[in-house]
């Protein structure tokens, strides 16, 4: 390794958007250095926004009671249209909910049924092609579903595996659609499973498979297993592998043991380095993630106890990585906990918890080639699932109100004014 050496933001380029910036500091202090074929870009103190940022809402669509086209069931998957509309699978009727860029109700598209653009059981599969094409994945019917701009049924194309149900959404590269699946599901135990894309052509042909990066990291885990049946979940607060890939064509990379990733550009990886707060798990947080844990485990196994290491006592520096639609890399990072009495609190339940344990969360945002933006933090009730839509200085996201209800809302990064 070369030595590193010292750079401004100025030698790493300039954000974009049109918010106003705190232009009172000196940007991001940066170290660059060589490892190898990697470039590694390490951000020593500052950002280039030079404050924490926020996400206001600007629209926001779902209501308790009302108008049926705001009340939302269970929304599974988003996208946005070149035109700003806002279209949603809710999977509990099913149907593709779109909505104006304001938030005006527009249509439903599709409904429950194997019929041409009715619905099976549409899953997080969902993406809008550069002609305007809405490519809906229903694993119950074994098929994708191809709508028009307008909302017409035009085709459907087989997948390779009907009944595969994921949450994991669609990726892009260009036109060609890249579709989540577990590529050795035959022929391997489910610990052993290898996570890939399917590449399909804007016409529906099968192109190719290739399996996401794999650095062999072996996360902790949990393991339930009953008559044939099996669940495995990781050790909650564990560091953790995860991948994005990005509009560019490659895969976003990292372990979140430490705060690192690297872009796997071909011919010329970047690895983006920050150092950061570590924050602790609380006790309370702790033993309601562990009741969690127990619960959900033993819907496969009734008479399951912990079989996995204990919890650690301070969570991972950051937990998913996200790809914007201009290329930009969002870095989900749990933060503080926080104690939430439970209204709808059931004494007479004994799996109901009084008092429950929330966090706040935020996302570090960097430009691909390294430049840290800044820190925008996230407004309590958002939602990673379905995946946000990021894009540029927008955001796209579900949150659940203060009566728990499921809304799609539509941010936009702001600052906070700078005093007179």
């Amino acid at each position: 390794m070369v030595a590193g050496f010292l750079l401004s933001a100025g030698f790493l380029g300039a954000c974009s958007g049109g918010d106003t910036r705190d232009e009172a500091g000196d940007g991001p202090q940066v170290v660059r250095e060589v490892d190898g074929d990697t470039t590694v870009v390490r951000t020593v103190s500052g950002s280039v926004w030079g404050q924490t940022a926020t996400l206001t809402p600007e629209v926001a669509i779902g209501v308790l009671d009302g108008d049926e086209n705001y009340m939302l069931g269970s929304i599974r998957s988003l996208t946005v249209t070149a035109d700003g509309r806002i279209v949603a699978m809710d999977s509990q009727i099913p149907t593709l909910r779109v909505y104006a860029p304001d938030g005006t109700w527009l249509a439903n598209w599709g409904r429950d049924g194997e019929g041409p653009g009715e619905f099976g059981q549409p899953d997080g599969g969902l993406t809008v092609l550069s002609d305007g094409r809405i490519v809906v994945r229903d694993p119950g019917n074994a098929r994708f579903q191809i709508y028009s701009s307008e909302g017409t049924p035009l085709d459907t194309w087989p997948v390779i595996r009907g009944g595969f149900n994921t949450s994991n959404p669609f990726a892009l590269q260009g036109d060609t659609i890249l579709t989540p699946q577990v590529i050795n599901l035959e022929t391997a135990d489910i610990g052993d499973w290898k996570t890939g894309y399917v590449r399909v052509s804007p016409t529906g042909e099968i192109l190719d498979s290739m399996e996401v990066p794999d650095a062999g990291y072996e996360a902790p885990s949990l393991r339930a297993s009953l008559e044939g049946s099996t669940s495995i979940n990781s050790v909650p607060w564990s560091p953790g592998e995860d991948w994005a890939w990005h509009p560019e064509g490659y895969f976003v990379h990292g372990i979140s043991d430490r705060y690192a990733f690297t872009l796997l550009r071909p011919g010329s990886p970047l690895r983006i380095e920050r150092t950061t707060e570590a924050y602790p798990v609380q006790d309370g947080e702790r033993e309601q993630t562990i009741a969690t844990s127990t619960r959900n485990m033993r819907g496969t196994d009734p008479n399951w106890r912990w079989n996995g290491p204990a919890i650690p006592d301070t969570k991972p520096p950051w937990s998913d990585l996200y790809t914007g639609r201009d290329g930009r890399i969002w870095v989900y990072r749990n933060g503080p906990a926080y104690e939430v009495e439970d209204s709808d609190f059931d004494a007479t339940d004994p799996d109901d918890i009084e008092i429950r344990w929330q966090q706040d969360a935020m996302f570090d945002v960097f430009e691909s080639d390294g430049t840290f933006l800044g820190t925008v933090d996230v407004p309590r009730g958002f939602s990673t699932y379905p995946t946000p839509i990021f894009d540029g200085d927008n955001v796209w996201a579900t949150v659940r109100d203060e009566f728990d209800v499921q809304q799609i809302v539509r941010f936009r990064i702001t600052f906070p004014q700078s005093a007179n």
